[in-house]
This record gives structure tokens, sequence and C-alpha cells, in this order.
């Protein structure tokens, strides 16, 4: 199945890509690796309230786990802007994951498997990836998670 299909499928539309807000670019091509900066839990362009805060505290596991979604969607966002048609993804390599964590908040990797979750159901075996997942204490605009990846691409 087409990975079009597959985000038809799960009633994801891709935004436009966000504009970086300081001195970097969005996405870094190398050899037959796509890079992707981090990508903040931006739901079409707005960060939500339930979106802001620490895991753990302002902001609920699921609402984490919500954000850390939205990371995923807007990577592909880049993803395509970088490379015009997301079919020449041949596998997610690497997740990068920032949890903006509550002192003490330790379930990390299920607030990251709200992106892993949703690469593997876009991507099929191709999202099946490395990660890292790391407990931050600040993010971007207060922003709960912020994620980076590494395609293999054709």
């Amino acid at each position: 199945m087409k990975i079009s299909d597959r985000l038809q499928q799960a009633g994801i539309i891709l935004p436009e890509p966000p504009l970086p807000v300081a001195n970097y670019i969005p996405s870094v091509i190398v050899g037959n690796l796509l890079f992707i900066s981090g990508q903040l839990c931006l739901d079409q362009g707005v960060l939500h309230p339930r979106h802001i805060g620490k895991v753990g505290g302002s902001v609920s596991v699921d609402f984490g786990v919500e954000a850390a979604k939205f990371c995923a969607i807007n990577l592909l966002a880049q993803a395509r802007a970088a490379l015009g048609d997301l079919e020449r993804i041949q596998q997610c390599v690497r997740l990068g994951g920032f949890i903006n964590a509550e002192a003490g908040f330790t379930a990390l990797p299920p607030i990251m498997n709200g992106a892993s979750d949703l690469m593997v159901g876009i991507l099929g075996d191709a999202g099946k990836h490395a990660r890292t997942t790391v407990g931050v204490a600040e993010l971007p605009m207060g922003a709960a998670v912020e994620i980076e990846a590494i395609f293999e691409v054709r």
C-alpha cells in the first residue's frame, strides 16, 4: 500500500512544514540519508495548550502520546518537502525523542511510542527504527515533545 493511501486511511493530512525559527535548516540529505531537524508537536501549525508543559505534570500521559504523534506527522511533512514524494523513503532509520518531563517522571518510552507507532502505521515495515528517548528540562515554546529523524531514501 502506498504511503499516501495509509495517511488517508489514518485520516492524516500532512501540514505545510513549519519554517525554522533560528539559524538552521529543516533537513539535509547526505548520500542516501535524510536528516530532519527536531519537530515540535504542532497540529497544523498550532501548539495546543494541552501540549504545553511537562509530561507527568501539567501534560497528561495521553496528551504526551498525542504530542509525539504530531511530531511524527511534522517529520513526515518535512520529509515530503525535502523529497517531493514520501515513496522515496526506504526506511526510517532512527527517531530521537526529547520529552519535556516533570522531575522524576520516568515513563518516557510510552510517550515516544506515539511517534514510533505512527511511523510503523504509515510506513509499514519501513517505519521500524532505532530510537533514543530522553527526558529534558525544557523545550522551545514550552512544547511537551520534540522529535528528530533520520530516513534512508531512494
